[in-house]
């Protein structure tokens, strides 16, 4: 159990015991036994209960972790200015946005096209939960004029339709339900969870299916020996399929993922032999993804060489690979840091603000920016600091 966490209220306490007693349920009904990614998924998605899909807030100094839109305008505002090159090669682009965690990115994007005049024909949101959906018409509402809202449109799941322009999605791909394996005796073995006598989780392992079995080669393919006996990690074993869904539809355009992780030959080093999971709780962070089931965010580090290969296995081409450092750089962030701040305390929350979002020990390194395009060329979108010969 975690320590120097801050205890929750007696009414998030109920609700966390509620999912507690949802997932043992499936556990029983499954035969004893669910996969860790599923696990992961009731404990994020199960609906009106788990982490993503119930009402406590989530982002910024009020919920358990803040994202680089949550800091301020410069990330989406230079985020807009990638996508407006992209839409240029493009007739009526849209913008579909994967999460649109509180709306902030949304009203940053909406109103930086609009003084650029650069406007997409549609900024969709496929947002699943209820509950952050509400809450991002509310805030949306509120803060955009009455011809930008209209531009809005939520949707329940990827675009069905053929369309052309930009999806985007930040911290999305680390929140995947994702696949724990161990190397046993005998091969790869599949993390999962189950009931001990007290009725608590425990985590228990059962032989590899053929699908786990062949992501785990692929992986020791691009590494210099197999992983040894007793290595854990995490494998994102339905992300070709999930892309595939996600941009199957795209006629033309550029699909940019930001997140956290490594290329491949990095993600699966010897010192990382317990994995890269990580469990986040009121801004702190820890390894007991058991802990408070819903109030917990449980998230993986993103295998970026497998998201390259999804992408061309899905039709794509690999745009570019960089820090989000240098994609901001590269994409107008001195320029914006040069205009006219409204006074001295502004222009310091702006460069506080940039910093957070471009230096090595925040943000900068440690979170990269990849892009696949189809049927257009913005590889200059990462002309500065492109990385790609590391996957």
């Amino acid at each position: 159990m975690p320590l120097d966490l801050p205890p929750p209220s007696d009414e998030a306490l109920a609700h966390s015991e509620r999912l507690r007693a949802g997932i043992a349920g499936h556990i029983r009904e499954e035969g004893g036994y669910i996969p860790f990614s599923r696990f992961m998924e009731l404990a994020l998605y199960a609906p009106g209960l788990g982490y993503y899909s119930a009402g406590a807030t989530k982002f910024g100094e009020a919920g358990d972790f803040i994202t680089s839109p949550e800091l301020g305008p410069l990330f989406g505002r230079c985020i807009g200015n990638a996508a407006s090159r992209a839409f240029a090669g493009l007739d009526t682009p849209e913008w579909v946005e994967l999460g649109g965690g509180s709306g902030s990115l949304a009203e940053v994007l909406l109103q930086h096209w609009e003084a650029t005049g650069s406007l997409p024909r549609r900024y969709r949101i496929l947002e699943p939960s209820a509950d952050l959906r509400q809450r991002q018409r509310e805030r949306l509402k509120a803060r955009l004029s009455p011809a930008l809202f209209q531009r809005l449109e939520w949707l329940d799941g990827p675009p069905a339709e053929a369309w052309s322009g930009v999806l985007f999605a930040n911290e999305v791909l680390d929140a995947l339900p994702t696949t724990r394996f161990v190397i046993g005796e005998d091969g790869p073995e599949e993390e999962g969870v189950a009931l001990d006598e007290q009725g608590a989780f425990r985590i228990v392992t059962r032989p590899a299916d053929n699908m786990l079995i062949e992501a785990v080669r692929n992986i020791e393919s691009r590494l210099d020996a197999p992983l040894p006996r007793g290595y854990r990690s995490e494998a994102l074993v339905q992300l070709p399929w999930w892309l595939r869904a996600v941009v199957g539809p795209m006629r033309d355009g550029l699909a940019l993922f930001v997140d956290y992780g490594y290329p491949r030959r990095e993600y699966y080093l010897g010192e990382r032999r317990d994995g890269t999971l990580v469990c986040h709780y009121r801004h702190r962070a820890h390894n007991e993804p058991f802990h408070l089931p819903g109030l917990t965010d449980l998230s993986a580090f993103v295998d970026f060489t497998a998201v390259a290969e999804a992408g061309v296995a899905a039709g794509f081409e690999l745009a570019g690979y960089c820090t989000q450092a240098s994609f901001l750089l590269g994409n107008g962030l001195e320029q914006e840091l040069a205009a006219p701040a409204a006074d001295e305390r502004a222009q310091r929350r702006r460069n506080e603000e940039a910093r957070k979002l471009v230096l090595p020990g925040e943000m900068g390194e440690r979170f990269k920016v990849i892009g696949l395009q189809r049927g257009i060329d913005v590889e200059s979108l990462f002309a500065l600091g492109d990385l790609s010969n590391r996957l």
